[in-house]
Order: structure tokens, then C-alpha cells, then sequence
């Protein structure tokens, strides 16, 4: 049992490594402080465990066809399409700002969307639970490798031990890019000229990585 698990951390951390969830994570983590990235990652990250382990536990009682999974491709594909064109909007229209704040004696930079700004957690807590659902939309795409790799370590048996196993695996690897994407939040974007570019080029990757999967 315990070689099983080892494999499956291990899995996760391969399966984490796709160029999908990587994008994903810095399309939202982009422009935010060093607690807001992490805590986003971490959300994704625990909505794409529960979306693997429902999708997978369905699979198991479900016969469906491969034309049917297929589906779960196209809806994590259209997810990064989205999010990609949106970012290219945002910086095509001039609406990314930034400021610099004295908070405490120390000078923070805030970046945000349109033309107000506060400092209110609604839009953390909005972040949070859109990192989530978007984490767990990710999911579906990657259930058919999941579940096929889970069940031939398991023998058909796909458990909430192994879907942890494989989470926190995930989790190692986003969380490490979301630390990535902080320290470039911290030390690069201190601009405006620079954050507009940050956020063209994220645009940009999404829509190339989206496209590819999806055609």
C-alpha cells in the first residue's frame, strides 16, 4: 500500500507539470501579493484533487464512452481560452493600473482592473473561490489519465487515500510555481509599462496553450 502511494505523489507531481494547470495558475496568480498568490495556488490546487477524485469515483460506476470524456479536454481548454483572451483585452484596453500604497511604513504595490481600487477582501475572497472552481474544472480534463494510472497501481479500486496521495503531489508543484510567480510579482512588476507586458504575454501563452490542446 505504502509503494502505491509513493507512486501515485509521484504521479501528481508529473501530472502537475502540465502546461495547462501551470497557465492556469499564473493567469490568476499574476499582479498579487506574496499571500494572495499562494493562497489562490493552494485553492486550485485542493479544487483539482476533489474534482479528480468525484470524476473518477463516477467513472468507476459509469460506463462512458470516449467520445463523452473527450468533453473534459474541450471544457479545461475553453477554460484557458477564456482566461487568455481576457487577460489580452484587459492589457489591450489600457485597463490594468497600478499604485503604490504606505501601509505600516512599508510601501506596497497593488495591482488591479479598471479604474477604482480598494482594499476590501471581497475581491481576495472572490479570487479564492474562482481559483477553486477553476481548479476543479481543470480536473475533469485530466480524470481519463488519472483514473486509468490509479486503477492499474490499485486494481480498479480508486480510493480517497490515493486521491490525497495524489494531491498533495500536485500541491508540491503548485505551490512551488506559485512561489515562482510571486517573486516575479515582487521584483519585476513595479511598473506600469512592465505589468502590462506580464499580463499580454499571460494572455498570449494561455491562447497558445489552449488552442493546442484543444485542436
Amino acid at each position: 500500500m505504502e509503494l502505491s502511494l509513493s507512486l501515485i505523489f509521484w504521479y501528481g507531481i508529473l501530472h502537475a507539470f502540465g502546461p495547462d494547470h501551470l497557465t492556469a495558475i499564473a493567469d490568476f496568480s499574476i499582479g498579487k501579493g506574496r499571500r494572495k498568490t499562494l493562497f489562490i495556488t493552494f485553492a486550485f490546487a485542493i479544487g483539482h484533487g476533489l474534482s479528480l477524485f468525484v470524476f473518477a469515483k463516477l467513472l468507476q460506476r459509469v460506463e462512458l464512452s470516449a467520445d463523452i470524456l473527450a468533453y473534459g479536454d474541450m471544457i479545461s481548454s475553453s477554460v484557458i481560452l477564456a482566461i487568455g483572451a481576457y487577460l489580452l483585452f484587459m492589457a489591450a484596453t489600457d485597463s490594468i493600473n497600478i499604485g503604490k500604497h504606505i501601509h505600516e511604513g512599508k510601501e506596497h504595490i497593488h495591482i488591479w482592473f479598471g479604474r477604482s481600487h480598494d482594499h476590501r477582501d471581497e475581491d481576495f475572497q472572490k479570487r479564492s473561490v474562482s481559483a477553486l472552481s477553476i481548479g476543479a474544472l481543470m480536473g475533469i480534463g485530466g480524470v481519463r489519465g488519472m483514473l486509468v494510472t490509479l486503477s492499474a497501481i490499485a486494481h480498479n479500486e480508486v480510493n480517497l487515500w490515493m486521491v490525497l496521495s495524489f494531491t498533495l503531489g500536485v500541491m508540491l508543484v503548485f505551490m512551488g510555481f506559485g512561489y515562482f510567480i510571486a517573486l516575479i510579482n515582487d521584483n519585476l512588476l513595479t511598473s506600469r509599462r512592465n505589468v502590462r507586458t506580464a499580463f499580454a504575454t499571460a494572455g498570449a501563452v494561455s491562447l497558445l496553450v489552449g488552442s493546442q490542446i484543444l485542436f
